[in-house]
């Protein structure tokens, strides 16, 4: 009767409220406590006692220690504070954020545990995403960040926003991989949608990195310990028309050591601030759940908790068919822009440059191809024609014009050049099959 249908609402309600703000979060306090009392933590807690000679008490400390290097301190007010900070830098930075294929996370099932797995490209990636999923209603993700962006001032400030920190390697420390994957578990359990790079880093050529499956064999390890939610892989393509940390791409390109994160770097980009960075595109992929490639390396799997964290045999043939599924869905969502085109014809003409008619007809073409024949349903191309993209090229400063009594030649710098092969090399996996079929 009436008060089944009342606990029904409840249920319900309750199901919106999570999907919306995410989970109630008590403090960060409380998560510490639930990861260190899990048996697998007192196990490695006493490991930790065995191997190093230490006390109780010690070895609990230095647990608890990871836990809170570790966990992120989740702040719903930060978090609308910061949502209005990025709407104006948006508007200042870029002339708008696209999306494209946003109808794949709506058709995710309610109830079902979503891992973002988007490529990376630019630090401004963590802040799109959080950004493009709240300003859609859904609750910003857990992000696992790199414990170097765990920097003063700037390392409590993501961890508000919903990061959490790890070590680059865990190898030879069994009570900070108990501690990390128990805290993942929770996170994953308590609903919470958590986000990743599986590339590891940045890419600096523009091209899709190797995955890493760290990360990825974690996930599925906490699942199978504790199948609660079924997972869900939403893989996202990032595509820029320029991008902030393009001098030291070059930098590092060229030979440069790799610069160390810290605030005074972070502090230096400010002034690049001030340029235009042209527009920026957001794609969803084609949603990856998990069960069905459990079910097809494991056909007696019945989602029952394992209780353990063995590593089945067909634990890492799945992880690696998993990373693969991932990374060529990434790639099919590709969105191809004005900057991707004009690097994808003038990168591949003799001293960069090209008669403005010419190369007006020769971007039209290579638009045609891509709508016609399609990499995939999901790939985005832009509609306007080639005279349009050229003066977009010239007003992000890309393009030179060199007057000429038969036609201008519209040319790309060297320096400008060297930049937009990162941008040629987003789109170039989508010519493959035309460009071999005209050889």
């Amino acid at each position: 009767g009436p008060r089944r249908l009342s606990r029904q609402l409840r249920a319900q309600f309750r199901n919106q409220r999570v999907a919306t703000i995410g989970p109630d979060l008590s403090h960060r306090r409380t998560i510490v406590a639930q990861v260190l009392r899990t048996e697998a933590v007192r196990e490695a807690v006493r490991g930790e006692m065995r191997d190093k000679g230490v006390s109780r008490r010690e070895a609990l400390k230095a647990a608890r220690g990871y836990a809170y290097e570790i966990a992120a301190n989740y702040s719903h007010w930060f978090v609308t504070l910061m949502y209005g900070v990025l709407s104006r830098l948006w508007n200042r930075l870029y002339d708008g954020v696209e999306l494209a294929n946003f109808s794949s996370l709506e058709s995710v099932a309610e109830g079902s545990e979503i891992i973002y797995v988007p490529c990376h490209r630019s630090h401004m990636d963590y802040l799109l995403m959080s950004y493009v999923v709240y300003h859609k209603g859904y609750a910003v993700p857990h992000i696992a960040a790199g414990i170097n962006l765990n920097m003063p001032v700037i390392g409590s400030f993501l961890r508000r926003g919903g990061a959490f920190f790890l070590r680059r390697s865990f190898s030879g420390n069994a009570l900070y991989s108990a501690v990390f994957m128990k805290y993942l578990g929770l996170m994953m359990a308590r609903g919470h949608s958590i986000e990743y790079f599986i590339e590891g880093g940045r890419s600096r050529t523009g091209r899709l990195l190797k995955p890493k499956a760290g990360m990825l064999s974690m996930t599925v390890r906490s699942y199978l310990r504790e199948p609660t939610r079924p997972l869900v892989f939403v893989p996202i393509y990032f595509g820029y028309e320029r991008l902030v940390e393009g001098r030291t791409y070059i930098g590092e390109l060229s030979g440069q050591p790799k610069e160390k994160e810290s605030v005074l770097n972070l502090l230096k980009t400010i002034p690049a601030l001030r340029s235009r960075f042209g527009k920026v595109y957001v794609s969803f992929g084609e949603p990856l759940p998990l069960d069905p490639l459990i079910q097809k390396h494991a056909p007696d799997w019945n989602r029952e908790p394992s209780g353990s964290d063995d590593r089945p045999q067909w634990l890492n043939p799945l992880v690696k068919e998993l990373a693969t599924g991932i990374m060529t869905r990434v790639n099919a969502a590709a969105c191809v822009t004005p900057i991707n085109l004009l690097g994808l014809v003038l990168l591949a003409t003799p001293r960069q440059s090209m008669g403005e008619a010419d190369l007006a007809r020769q971007l039209e073409l290579y638009a045609s191809l891509l709508r016609q024949a399609p990499y995939s349903p999901r790939v985005w191309v832009t509609g306007t024609d080639g005279a349009a993209m050229i003066r977009y090229g010239e007003s992000l400063g890309i393009l030179r014009r060199q007057p000429h009594e038969l036609g201008d030649v519209v040319q790309m710098p060297v320096e400008k050049s060297i930049l937009t092969s990162y941008f040629r090399n987003n789109a170039l996996h989508l010519l493959l099959m035309p460009s071999l079929l005209a050889c």
